[in-house]
């Protein structure tokens, strides 16, 4: 089997657009569903339902795949997650580290679907000696001194940092030069990389609050519908009012201060 060191996912050379690329997992996993059912085939509309897309964005994210599914029968189910397996690189051995081995690294390291979608779990780091040697599902912990060792003898080019922030940046230094290229950072901090790394970003608490601050636009939404117009401007402190009132005036009391766009 391949290793990821020495083969790249074929998508960026074939001009799939990232938007695209991003979509393509919630396909795999829609398709792998079916699969699962021994469904044969699916429709556009079906396969685009189960996706959380629209049909006509399918059929466009597919023709980058040379996929048009045939009229009246819609796409191979097998093919298409065998096609869009290739696409990702699936279909070949990427080793994985993981560096911080707290309780997220933890969960992380005992994640089953890692396995079961190409990517292998190669080393779990942390710079805690008392970790040194600690079995974490089913994997011993390694120390933060021997992570350039280990990248180079398991050819690791996707690192997973689960670190403090404060230590980010620096793990994210010592992976880059030891020769990983892709690093998934679940660290509540943004990354500097050179060209040619590529870093996906998994904060928790930045998902929570866009989430809370749909719950608060719902909110107000209902409280205006039963309260009228008025309910919102009521919710308001005076004071907060007052100070708002203030802020939207220019130096001569009238004009806005800053016009806009």
């Amino acid at each position: 089997m391949a290793t990821g060191r020495t083969h790249r996912p074929a998508t960026r050379s074939r001009g799939i657009p990232e938007a695209t690329v991003a979509r393509l997992p919630l396909y795999l996993r829609a398709l792998t569903a079916l699969s699962e059912r021994s469904v044969p085939t699916v429709s556009s509309e079906e396969l685009a339902s189960a996706a959380g897309v629209n049909s006509a964005k399918l059929r466009k994210d597919f023709s980058y795949l040379g996929s048009y599914g045939t009229r009246g029968v819609g796409y191979d189910v097998e093919y298409l997650v065998y096609q869009i397996s290739r696409e990702l690189g699936l279909t070949q051995d990427w080793p994985v580290v993981i560096v911080g081995i707290g309780n997220l690294g933890a969960a992380l390291a005992g994640y089953g679907g890692f396995a079961s979608r190409g990517f292998r779990v190669a080393a779990l780091i942390d710079a805690d000696p008392a970790m040194t040697g600690k079995p974490v599902a089913g994997i011993p912990v390694q120390h933060s001194d021997d992570l350039e060792k280990i990248i180079s003898e398991d050819g690791v080019s996707i690192g997973v940092i689960a670190t403090p922030a404060g230590v980010a940046q620096q793990v994210c230094d010592r992976l880059v030069a030891a020769g990983v290229t892709s690093i998934l950072n679940f660290a509540p901090t943004v990354l500097s990389v050179p060209d040619g790394v590529d870093v996906r970003k998994v904060d928790l608490s930045i998902e929570l609050q866009i989430l809370a601050f749909h719950e608060q636009r719902k909110a107000g939404e209902e409280s205006g519908t039963e309260a009228g117009e008025g309910a919102e401007t009521a919710a308001v402190p005076p004071a907060a009012r007052a100070a708002e009132d203030t802020s939207r005036k220019g130096p001569d009391g009238d004009m806005p201060a800053v016009m806009p766009a």
